[in-house]
């Protein structure tokens, strides 16, 4: 894509920056026991770990309906990656997310690891997720999220055939890209970990007026970057960490300031990947070679 191209060929009505929240609907999926929380101290011998399963499901009782009011006032929507096992857990508050307008996207079936699995039970594993999701919400999962991103090598050919458009299990670029796979165009919407709330910004060193600034920092670089190239920025969001009471009040400063800035497009990630799609001109298309060669996501 050439630097000079102007501003409107980038994102819809002339946008220079997109701006896409990823939500995860995490709590009632993680195990009875082991899961990582605020309590350092592991549980012993594999007991139920009451205080963090609690913490946990801080992110559906608490946590999400008060980011959907949010979300609400600034009216925008966001994209959820949701966990199978959680979404049966909390059905109600499934469709609600659905039901404002928000996208339904799928986070695997538990809260773990399935990149070591063989390719067919990776496969389920992610179908199952798809299909508790389809059955509460009605709708369809478009889009993926590996818990910590980690996937196998065999990852973009089993979501294509699984019906996906994209995924976000990579961190290495500012803007949306296509890969082609079997002969079809698959879309990465690149992650964060730098602007996520649970790599970078946990409980023990958490400082709300540095994330506020970094949030900021990150707006407008992007922004102005943006005059000339495709951008955009990803806020990662889990549910029992920023859907606290201080981190909302917190993100709602940030989106008031991000908001008080002209042609900013707030979208879903299957938005983000249709608008690519049909706009293939002006998107990277990278030709990879085989994961297990180059260490990235290809064929």
């Amino acid at each position: 894509m050439s630097a000079d191209k102007p501003a409107q060929k980038f994102w819809p009505n002339g946008a220079r920056l997109a701006v896409s929240i990823s939500m995860m609907f995490e709590g009632g999926g993680q195990p009875i026991s082991g899961s990582g929380g605020p309590i350092p101290e592991p549980i012993k011998d594999g007991l139920p770990d009451l205080p963090t399963n609690a913490f946990f499901a801080y992110g559906y009782y608490e946590g999400i309906p008060r980011a959907l009011n949010l979300f609400d006032k600034h009216g925008i929507k966001v994209s959820s990656f949701m966990i199978g096992e959680a979404v049966e857990n909390a059905p109600d508050l499934a469709q609600e997310i659905a039901r404002r307008g928000h996208e339904v996207a799928a986070h695997g079936r538990t809260w773990r690891n399935s990149y070591f699995l063989p390719r067919d039970e990776e496969k389920k594993f992610i179908a199952d997720s798809v299909e508790m999701i389809h059955k509460v919400t009605g709708q369809r999962p478009v889009g993926w999220n590996a818990y910590w991103l980690r996937n196998s090598v065999h990852i973009l050919e089993t979501l294509q055939e699984l019906g996906f458009l994209y995924h976000i299990d990579e961190p290495s670029h500012d803007e949306p890209f296509i890969i082609p796979v079997k002969g079809k165009d698959f879309v990465t919407v690149p992650y964060t970990f730098h602007m996520n709330d649970i790599s970078s910004f946990p409980f023990e060193s958490y400082n709300p007026m540095a994330y506020e600034q970094a949030l900021k920092d990150e707006f407008d670089q992007l922004y102005e970057e943006g005059a000339t190239r495709r951008r955009m920025m990803l806020i990662g969001f889990h549910d029992r960490i920023n859907g606290h009471a201080n981190r909302i009040r917190m993100l709602d400063r940030f989106l008031t300031y991000a908001k008080g800035h002209d042609s900013v497009w707030f979208a879903r990630k299957d938005e983000i990947a249709k608008w690519v799609l049909e706009n293939r001109q002006d998107t990277p298309i990278l030709q990879r070679g085989p994961a297990n060669v180059s260490g990235l996501p290809g064929v």
